[in-house]
Formats: structure tokens, sequence, C-alpha cells
């Protein structure tokens, strides 16, 4: 271990980091939840699509040249959010960080390893937290907010390695909140782990961070949610704590017949009171389909993107992907967890990676704030693969086709005496325009093709508000 000194964490909690409330580094706005309920804004009002990569190994695996490339990497692919966990899943506790630094002395959550300075040539003044500094910084220089999970969930759950109790969580919570509150960051409790039982391990994290920020509570400058287990939601636990301001789901790594996500998103988006929901964690690209068995075989981007527009359209408020090499930064000489095919830094490039931000482009093109669940334009949803699922808002409305079924399409719902209609590619985002008709009865829309992996957008437009074609560059528009 390089630390030489360590600064005690009361005198940490004495220095000050910087005004909390003030906008995060790079110009970052704060998020907040729409008056609505349903999506995020920024401070002024401006919608925030989530669309995040799930980085969880970022802060432990990667040295700053490594994160700097990957944050380079995805904020040109467009993503706005990384997920990634101050301690880590794979031995994050008792093997050192790409520096050879860990973040906490004798394991002990009260105890975070903390040197004088913040020096990168200097290792006895440059420790994990002030990696973890660095790599917040960066994503926020390049437009990224970072999704931190203060700890893996097993640090919380597993009687064989848990380390938190709700007085040292507290104490915890209160060194990030203080150091981190002021960055772009969206707090991200839990992690992979089921919640019943440890409720009251999370609830005194969340009351340190609140306490640490020098917040209210309650206060929407900060944004809270809970990574839960596969298949799980947190609203399971967390859905009428004040702290909680939006789901997140895990649907998980299984075939849709097993997942039927659109379903889990719907039932947190009925519940109440109102709160946004969110898919943290789908299906992976490059993952087996069933992450334990080659059964299925692996999930590419047909299938990622399937979720993706499954789940937005029933009424999230974005969207997360996730590749099984980049999630634990996999590289030679490392440990593979679940069958990595490629490195990290090969698989930053893979076809869903490029792909998120055509439903990033197709969502801002269209008025945001308005968008709700739309099951009543269809004839019928289909199931499985095949599954269609509409969303619509003021003066618009998209149907997703999983295989470029054809849809039978209730007409006479959006505004306007007449529509403009386009097919929107997802793997490519490019729109086609089909022509104009009369804004009544029922029509059906045949796609340009059939099959797994064509999957097509069904974009109808009131004619009269002279939209631009979807995805295509522009304005946010409200």
């Amino acid at each position: 271990m390089r630390c030489t000194y360590v600064l005690p964490l009361v005198a940490f909690l004495s220095m000050s980091y910087g005004a909390p409330v003030e906008s995060a580094p790079g110009g970052l706005p704060r998020l907040k939840v729409s008056e609505n309920k349903r999506f995020l804004v920024t401070e002024s009002g401006e919608p925030f699509f989530y669309a995040a990569d799930t980085a969880w190994e970022l802060f432990h695996r990667l040295d700053r040249k490594e994160a700097v490339h990957y944050l380079a990497t995805r904020a040109r692919q467009h993503f706005n959010v990384v997920q990634a966990v101050a301690l880590a899943e794979l031995e994050g506790l008792v093997d050192p960080n790409a520096n050879g630094d860990l973040p906490l002395i004798d394991k002990d959550p009260t105890k975070p390893w903390v040197t004088p300075g913040n020096r990168p040539d200097n290792a006895a003044a440059y420790d994990y937290w002030d990696h973890v500094d660095f790599v917040i910084d960066e994503a926020n220089k390049r437009g990224i907010y970072v999704g931190l999970l203060p700890t893996w969930g097993a640090w919380v759950s597993d009687e064989k390695t848990k380390i938190f109790t709700p007085e040292n969580a507290r104490v915890y919570g209160e060194f990030l909140g203080k150091r981190y509150a002021h960055k772009g960051v969206i707090w991200v409790l839990g992690g992979d782990r089921v919640c019943p039982g440890t409720e009251p391990v999370w609830r005194a994290m969340a009351e340190g961070i609140t306490k640490g920020a020098a917040m209210p509570a309650g206060s929407d400058t900060l944004l809270v949610t809970f990574h839960p287990r596969g298949g799980g939601t947190s609203s399971e636990c967390f859905h009428q704590d004040n702290w909680l301001d939006f789901n997140m789901q895990q649907t998980g790594h299984q075939q849709v017949e097993r997942t039927r996500g659109w379903r889990k998103i719907r039932r947190d988006y009925n519940m109440l009171p109102i709160k946004p929901v969110l898919d943290g964690e789908p299906l992976y690209e490059d993952i087996a389909i069933t992450i334990t068995s080659n059964q299925w075989g692996y999930a590419f981007d047909a299938h990622a993107r399937q979720r993706w527009y499954w789940h937005v359209f029933a009424g999230a408020l974005g969207q997360t992907y996730g590749n099984n090499s980049v999630w634990q930064m996999f590289a030679p000489g490392r440990k593979p967890t679940i069958g990595p095919i490629l490195t990290w830094s090969e698989a930053l490039q893979r076809p869903a990676a490029n792909q998120m931000q055509h439903l990033r482009a197709l969502i801002e093109s269209r008025p945001f704030l308005s968008r709700v669940p739309a099951p009543e334009m269809l004839e019928d949803e289909l199931e499985g693969v095949d599954h269609l699922e509409a969303t619509r808002g003021d003066g618009y409305a998209f149907v997703y086709a999983g295989t470029g079924k054809k849809i039978q399409l209730k007409l006479g719902i959006i505004s306007g005496a007449e529509i403009t209609a386009w097919w929107f590619n997802p793997r490519t985002g490019n729109a086609t325009k089909i022509g104009t008709f009369p804004n009544q009865g029922s029509k059906e829309f045949a796609s340009i093709a059939e099959g797994f992996g064509a999957d097509w957008v069904l974009v109808i437009d009131d004619r009269s508000k002279n939209f631009r074609a979807p995805g295509a560059p522009g304005p946010l528009v409200r």
C-alpha cells in the first residue's frame, strides 16, 4: 500500500469543498425531477434524457489515462451518465485500484483512506479518493454525470462480506455527501442485492449523504435512487421514502419471455405517489442471455435495442446500456467474470454502444415532457420479441416494432387533421418519410423489413406542427 499518512475522517469532515448548491464543474447544471414527476430536468427546467453506460469498476480498475480514454469515447457516443461504484464489487475492499490504493483502512467505512494533498506525481499525496475525484471531474468536463454508487450491495447484505451497519453507513454517507455533492453526481444507493432486511443501512446512508451535502431532507438539489437485485425494483422497499427521487429497476439478463420488462416499467409508472422510473440494468451486450448458461447464446445489439425502446416507450425517463466486458473493465491478466469475450477497450465500440445516441436523439426531437405510454393506439401489442410498444406526446406518437412486424394503428388520438408518418431506423438513426394521411380510423403500417434485428420505430406527427425529421439534430423540445 502506497499511502503513508492518513487524514482522520473527523478532520476531513471539517474541511470545506465548496458550496454544494452551485452548478457542477464543466458547466453541468443540477438535475431534479420534473413538475409532472415523470422525467428529469435541469435546474432551469430543460428536459434531461438519461442515457447511461454501466461502468461499475471504473474507479477501481482504470488508471487516469485509461479513464480519460473511456470517458472521451462515451462522450463522443453521446452518453450523458456513467454508473460506477466507489466500493467496487470485484474485491474492491482488498484489491488495490490501478494506482495501488485501497478505499478504506481495515475495511472500516468510518475510515476512508485519505491523505493530504492531491498530486498524481506523488504517491503519498494521491489516494483512492483523489482518483475518484479526478474521474468524476473528467466525466463532468465532458458533459457526463456520474451515477455514483457508494458501495456494492455485497458489502451491505452478504453475511460473509458485509461491513456496514446503520451507524457506520451514516458516517460514510456524510463523508461522500460532503466530498461529492457539489459535483455532477446522481446518487445511486444499492448495488445488485435484495433490500428487505437492509433498509436501515440504506436509509442511514441516505441521511448521511444529505447531512454531508448540507442539504435539507427532501431537497431537490440531491438526486437519489436505488439499484436493486436482478429482476427487482427500488419500489419494493423504498417507494414511500422521501429521499428516493426516482425508481430504478434491474430488468435483468434473461430472454424476453422471462423478463417482459415493459410490464415491470408500467407497474412502477402506475404507482402512487408518482415517481419517475428507469431501467438501470437491462440485458447487456455480449453477455450470455441467461448469464450462467450459453443455452440461448450471447446477447448482441438487437437484444439491447429491444429493451431500450420497449422500456422508454412504456414510460421510463431514460435508459441504461451495459457491455459485459466494460462493466468489469476486463483486460488480460484479470480474472474474468461471467465470460467476457473482448477486452474493455475493444468493447467500447460495439454496435449497441454506438446506437444508444439514436434513441436519445429521437426522444429529444419531439416534445419531451408531455410524453406518456400509449397502448390504446395499438390494435394488438404482440408478445415476445415481436412486441409493439407505443408512446405519445404533444402532437406525435412513436411505436416500436421489435422485429418489424406490421402495426395496426388507431388514429385520431394525437392532435391534427392530418398526420405525417416516418420510419425511424434504431440502428442508424436515419428517418424515411412514408407519407401524409388523414388522422382518423385505423391504418396498417408495414415496415421496410422484418425479422430479428430488423426493428423499427413508426413515427407519426401532427402535420401542422412541422417537426423536424425524427432524430435529426436540433434544440431540445420540451
